[in-house]
């Protein structure tokens, strides 16, 4: 006779051993090294969840686990609504290779029942789930990250190619867009700056890189460093104290009107798609933490030869503001630093 479901349970009861919710709230006081792994549909994960567990729907369990669960001697603790399910899952897992599979008794509704805590998500809307669906099937995204995109604080230095934020609230408006028309000072930077958890830095003059790199190192911000010149661009992570930073790239300016820019001598207008891509890239990596960011590496695009470099840069354990004994402490005249006050009266003169 065919198999019913009774007897598809009743075979994965006598194979796979299953645990009381006591037993797995206990291993997680103690510390033990276990997984926990939801295989309920990502609606009901949305009414709540164990906190820590790996997300995989059960339908798509073959195709995910090696990717989420590399190790298979790891030891797993599976649970879905009411325990019937991950049975199922861990006879599963079984098969596939993996040594240490349990079930959790009863499954989420008896921890529940138990009293042990649920996370519970901010819920998103319809429109929502539908405009980042292809995200939510990113394991490394999924919607925690895209909540983490959500609710991130971005500051988007410089309005120009690279940083250009004008049309970004007509393509999503999740996305709320506040607009300084203030220029950037060390009047103002540090009380702008305290307000976000990542800077973009798309300025286009020196004083105002070496601003920002103070300002967010003093604060402790990572930027996304971003610059472009006729056919050729360049990207870096600046993270504080865990890389180099914008000094110890450049320890010193060039001197004035050494540099021209791109308003004297042009740009390729699409290099600042290039470069601010790579730029959103690396600050969606920062948002979620997934990922390698570009902290001591510094990638070179060269448009005309379609060539991508990447250079190592070191913290440099001597550098004035990141090192080891720093010396600028606050902020300073970046104008006069990069040498621009000097210069100011020779051209008024000429």
């Amino acid at each position: 006779m065919p198999h019913t479901p009774h007897d598809f349970l009743a075979e994965a009861r006598r194979a796979i051993p299953e645990v009381s919710v006591e037993a797995v709230a206990a291993r997680r006081t103690r510390g033990d090294e276990v997984v926990l792994l939801d295989v309920r549909e990502k609606d009901e994960v949305r009414a709540g969840y164990i906190e820590g567990a790996v997300t995989i729907p059960r339908g798509f369990l073959e195709f995910q686990v090696a990717s989420q669960l590399p190790q298979t001697d790891a030891d797993v603790v599976v649970y879905c609504a009411s325990g019937a399910r991950s049975l199922l899952a861990a006879q599963v897992l079984r098969a596939m290779g993996y040594t240490r599979v349990a079930s959790m008794a009863g499954g989420i509704a008896r921890w529940q029942e138990a009293g042990y805590p649920v996370g519970r998500d901010r819920q998103l809307s319809v429109e929502q789930l539908e405009r980042y669906s292809r995200h939510f099937l990113l394991h490394q995204l999924g919607e925690k990250g895209q909540r983490k995109l959500l609710d991130a604080k971005v500051l988007l230095v410089g309005a120009g190619g690279l940083g250009s934020p004008q049309t970004i609230n007509s393509l999503n408006p999740d996305v709320q867009v506040r607009i300084y028309n203030d220029r950037l000072t060390v009047d103002n930077v540090m009380d702008i700056f305290r307000d976000y958890d990542i800077i973009v830095d798309g300025s286009d003059n020196f004083p105002t890189r070496y601003l920002v790199n103070d300002a967010a190192v003093l604060v402790g911000k990572p930027v996304v460093h971003g610059s472009i010149f006729q056919f050729e661009g360049q990207a870096s992570v600046f993270k504080p104290h865990e890389g180099p930073c914008y000094r110890c790239l450049f320890p010193t300016p060039p001197p004035p009107g050494m540099v021209p820019s791109c308003s004297e001598v042009g740009v390729l207008g699409v290099l600042p798609g290039v470069i601010g891509v790579i730029q959103a890239t690396e600050t969606i990596k920062l948002i979620i933490g997934q990922g390698e960011p570009l902290v001591g590496r510094l990638v070179m695009y060269d448009a005309l030869a379609m060539r991508f470099r990447e250079i190592r840069i070191r913290r440099d354990p001597d550098c004035p503001l990141c090192g080891e004994h720093p010396t600028i402490t606050a902020l300073l005249d970046y104008e006069e630093f990069c040498g621009l006050d000097a210069l100011a009266p020779a051209t008024v003169g000429a």
